[in-house]
């Protein structure tokens, strides 16, 4: 990701302007662990933010790696997983050049990461990915859905099932495709809720 990116990410998390960062753990990551689709692992979280999906996957069992461009960010998710009393491994990290992080993760959790970066560059996400996973690894992506039909000036970016076959299913086998709602906040605290994607792939 180019510096003035990272640097707007940094003055988001600055300036408070981060609807995402809800402080509770999205609705689509509690249901598929629920559903048991794979249990507790070594998984890392790509763009953590503030660690809020990360705590509650270490909560859950899991052996959590999580990584943001943002130091603020992560300083904010080291003092979060201390609180909540489990052990994640924040970093700071760029999601195109992602961190030595040792062996393969069998699963990958990325809540608003690709439809943030995939105009910047989708290959370089994809090769970041797989730098990740290994043939077989789960990927679960939550991402702004193209088929709101009032989309809000403030809403997630938007992606259509048109560009998630032809960007991610070549390297990514489609299990489940389903539409929810992101749980946003603005700034006065009110919620909102955008249409968005849950997706549920595995690395061919």
């Amino acid at each position: 990701m180019n510096p003035r990116t990272a640097q707007d990410w940094q003055h988001r998390y600055e300036s408070g302007d981060t609807p995402w960062d809800t402080g509770e753990p999205d609705a689509e990551l509690i249901r598929v662990l629920n559903e048991g689709w794979f249990g507790p692992c070594r998984c890392v979280e790509i763009g953590c933010g503030t660690g809020t999906n990360a705590v509650y996957l270490a909560q859950r069992g899991f052996e959590v790696t999580a990584f943001d461009i943002s130091p603020l960010a992560i300083e904010k998710a080291r003092s979060k997983a201390q609180a909540a009393g489990v052990a994640v491994h924040f970093l700071v990290g760029d999601v195109f050049d992602p961190p030595a992080l040792g062996e393969p993760f069998p699963f990958v959790f990325d809540r608003g990461v690709y439809h943030s970066v995939r105009e910047l560059g989708v290959d370089r996400f994809i090769a970041g990915l797989k730098k990740l996973t290994q043939p077989g690894s789960w990927y679960l992506v939550l991402m702004g859905n193209a088929d709101d039909p009032n989309p809000l000036e403030k809403g997630p970016p938007r992606v259509s099932v048109r560009q998630i076959a032809e960007e991610l299913e070549p390297h990514f086998a489609l299990w489940q495709l389903r539409r929810y709602q992101f749980r946003a906040v603005q700034p006065d605290g009110q919620a909102f809720f955008p249409l968005a994607w849950s997706g549920l792939l595995r690395r061919r």
